[in-house]
């Protein structure tokens, strides 16, 4: 490890001199690239560095601890060998993790999908409740939200709704949010006061460009129809609403948010784009695709990542495991905990592996 983190020091070191001659500056073309590179090592270059000052700090504190006669400057080196030990492990990690190899997603924007699974109209409060949670988290981020699609029930809940979220960082923060969300809590509708159990589905999709998805126009069929619920006057008066088959896959996407058929249409495809990219990723890659059906599930009572439990105020994520009795906050968006602690938790397992390698 420590051979590779000095083999990128001195490549940072490379960089910062070329970026000061003369026909580097001129060729803006090529200025512009180094200074990309330049910039995604200085990262990792400065943690690093950190961690040698750290590092020779503990050295020179066991050189006096061990070999002065002083004992004034002994307890001196004996109290800041206590402190620096207590940062080298942190750091340590922090220049691992930064070593790990990036997800090429991390940095997109994201497709949101969620859509109510078991549970009957709770179901689908449930899944409002969680649309509103993420939209107030990007809010929070001050991330873009456009509403692509949603499909309401007559309760007020919905059946399902597909969400635009733009931000830096969005995929990165939000990817672990994939998966069955589970809900215990006692509905209005109930009268006995029994606690009810329900789940929503959430799937996190990195948007994707046109060039990085192939679309042949004779695969899809494409349908017209008119939208229903809001959308102000045209709605129900005109075949605005636009369905999306993709014929060798069989994936559908609607969309009846947009204000006219072109845009419903344009939105659609940003979807069935995100849809198709991920499913050629998890072709790529079987691992992907054995975690994301662990994450995703069937929306079944007993596949679950993460339990929302009302009556004890308290959240609970399966993979890590960790409770936040936190649920209020939470449920306005209040999720960088979670978000951190899983973050923190898949890194260090990737490490472990990188390790074994």
């Amino acid at each position: 490890m420590f051979d590779k983190l000095e083999f990128i020091e001195e490549k940072y070191e490379e960089l910062s001199l070329k970026l000061s001659e003369p026909e580097v500056i001129n060729d803006q073309k090529l200025w512009q690239r180094l200074m990309k590179e330049h910039s995604e090592l200085s990262l990792i270059v400065m943690k690093y560095r950190e961690y040698k000052g750290v590092k020779q700090g503990i050295e020179e504190a066991k050189e006096m601890l061990y070999h002065s006669d002083d004992d004034e400057i002994k307890e001196l080196a004996k109290a800041e060998l206590v402190e620096l030990e207590a940062v080298i492990e942190t750091l340590e990690f922090d220049v691992k993790k930064l070593l790990l190899p990036k997800d090429p997603n991390d940095d997109r924007d994201v497709i949101l999908e969620i859509r109510a699974g078991a549970g009957g109209d709770e179901a689908g409060l449930f899944a409002s409740e969680l649309l509103r949670l993420y939209m107030r988290y990007a809010e929070k981020r001050r991330w873009k939200i456009e509403v692509l699609n949603t499909s309401e029930t007559g309760v007020g809940g919905i059946k399902e709704a597909s969400v635009l979220i733009k931000g830096t960082g969005a995929y990165s923060k939000l990817k672990y949010e994939s998966g069955t969300h589970r809900v215990q809590r006692i509905p209005q509708t109930e009268s006995g006061g029994r606690i009810h159990t329900s789940t929503a589905t959430v799937a996190v999709l990195p948007e994707v460009d046109d060039v990085e998805v192939d679309i042949k126009q004779n695969d899809l069929r494409i349908d017209v129809f008119r939208s229903s619920g809001n959308g102000g006057q045209s709605v129900n008066t005109t075949d605005s609403a636009v369905r999306i088959t993709h014929l060798p896959t069989g994936m559908v996407v609607s969309c009846q948010d947009g204000k006219s058929q072109l845009s419903n249409k344009e939105k659609a495809m940003q979807v069935l784009k995100a849809r198709l990219y991920e499913l050629e990723l998890n072709k790529q890659n079987e691992q992907i695709a054995e975690q994301r059906r662990t994450q995703v599930g069937t929306g079944d009572r007993s596949a679950k990542v993460r339990t929302y439990n009302f009556p004890q105020a308290r959240i609970t994520d399966h993979r890590i495991p960790i409770t936040l009795y936190k649920l209020d906050g939470y449920m306005e968006g209040d999720i960088d905990e979670m978000i951190d602690a899983l973050s923190t938790f898949f890194q260090t397992e990737a490490l472990k592996a990188l390790e074994e390698v």
